[in-house]
């Protein structure tokens, strides 16, 4: 689905595609119980260049949470222990909940997160994730032959140093993929990868990138999903010696949850306005040494915080 509006400012894309979810989305129960309302297919383009981000202006978006979680990724970590150690709760509510329904202990997801922290044994028991996305990116499984009908796990395949590499000596291929959706193990996930296919193009000297998301929240996980994409993009343009581009997204099944009515109302009735930018204040020896110091975004006062329950 393509969307025509009258504006050169990217977060009106957003806002369109917000606006015609609601009024014309097809009303649907999902996994969580909660029901949507979703549209398959759907684009949002923005331009990178001038070291602009795709952050939302008609609400704020906590961008170093986002980021830190990127960078988690990068580390191949598939625990909350060191996401919830620097504050961020973006994966604590899969591991709670299955800690609570194999227990029945209702522990409130502040004292769940602290005991992660606090009690390593506790957290190798109740804070694994399953291989989600960090070990497809950089430890994607594989196995070795050692019989007939027999096999052992081989050297896992680290797909972010593989990119930068062809990127830096064969900008031209069409090979430039990153892939979460890794089907023999999507039932020892906690979620299967939404963000899951990424891809990177190069001309004159510009990377540009593509992710095709199978499944979007529009209201809370896309605004974090379009910053993660542009500051793949940065980075990688950053490690490889090249400008940045533009960013492509592109959602299957895009959708707002009949629980961010509120949310959804009182962010239609706001314009947006300026135009954040992120500067990356030095460059790492790898993809792999970036950290949230390196990151530092200008120009940004967005309007007042909007919330919405997360569906689990």
């Amino acid at each position: 689905m393509s969307i025509d509006i009258d504006s050169t400012h990217w977060e009106d894309q957003y806002l369109a595609l917000m606006r015609h979810i609601w009024l014309h989305g097809d009303e649907r129960r999902d996994r969580t119980g909660v029901g949507t309302r979703s549209v398959l297919g759907a684009q949002i383009r923005c331009d990178l260049s001038g070291g602009q981000m795709p952050l939302l202006t008609t609400k704020r978006v906590y961008w170093k949470t986002a980021t830190r979680e990127f960078l988690w990724f990068l580390t191949g970590d598939t625990n909350i222990r060191s996401l919830c150690a620097q504050g961020v709760e973006i994966w604590t509510d899969w591991p709670l909940d299955a800690y609570r329904r194999a227990t029945g202990d209702q522990i409130s997801r502040e004292d769940f997160s602290a005991r992660i922290v606090a009690d390593e044994d506790f957290a190798k028991a109740w804070g694994n994730l399953g291989p989600v996305y960090g070990k497809q990116w950089v430890d994607w499984p594989t196995f070795e032959p050692v019989g007939e009908g027999l096999y052992r796990p081989g050297k896992g395949i680290n797909q972010i140093a593989d990119l930068v590499h062809a990127l830096r000596h064969n900008p031209g291929s069409r090979r430039h993929i990153v892939e979460g959706w890794n089907v023999a193990q999507l039932d020892q996930m906690a979620l299967p990868p939404c963000h899951k296919t990424y891809q990177f193009h190069v001309t004159n000297g510009r990377l540009s990138g593509l992710l095709y998301q199978r499944s979007a929240d529009v209201a809370l996980g896309l605004p974090f999903n379009l910053w993660s994409l542009a500051l793949f993009i940065r980075m990688l343009a950053q490690q490889c010696d090249l400008e940045p581009g533009e960013l492509v997204w592109m959602g299957g099944d895009t959708h707002l949850y009949l629980n961010h009515e509120d949310l959804i109302e009182a962010q239609l009735q706001r314009q947006p306005s300026g135009s954040p930018r992120m500067t990356i204040a030095r460059r790492p020896e790898t993809i792999f040494d970036y950290a949230i110091e390196d990151f530092e975004v200008s120009d940004y006062a967005p309007q007042g915080k909007l919330v919405a329950p997360v569906a689990v």
